[in-house]
């Protein structure tokens, strides 16, 4: 419990870059792979390059957020471990309160 506790306070608050990645791995995926889901769900407002994706997953892989599930046709495959899966939940809790905070704004500036 303490290694996950130390990960979500190295992690939170994540990159944008960061989270999409660990998103797009709830299903098995791999870089190129994500990097297409990402801008997919961005409608291309990101654009995230192979630098910036195999940095992120050497670094969550060895961090235990994902890991390795097979190789397919010389491209590793990988999916979000549990404490991946528990560090996208504390994320998206963030995102999920900036978003309430948000909107209560657009209420006072209504007034």
């Amino acid at each position: 419990m303490a290694e996950i506790e130390r990960l979500i306070k190295s992690y939170l608050p994540m990159s944008e870059a960061s989270f999409l990645l660990l998103f797009c791995l709830q299903q098995e995926n791999h870089g190129y792979g994500i990097m297409q889901q990402v801008q997919e769900l961005t409608e291309g407002r990101v654009a995230m390059g192979a630098g910036t994706v195999y940095t992120i997953l050497y670094k969550m892989e060895n961090d235990g957020l994902i890991e390795v599930t097979r190789t397919f046709e010389r491209r590793k495959l990988y999916k979000i471990t549990p404490v991946g899966e528990a560090i996208l939940e504390k994320e998206t809790e963030r995102i999920r309160q900036l978003a309430r905070i948000a909107d209560q704004r657009e209420l006072v500036g209504a007034q």
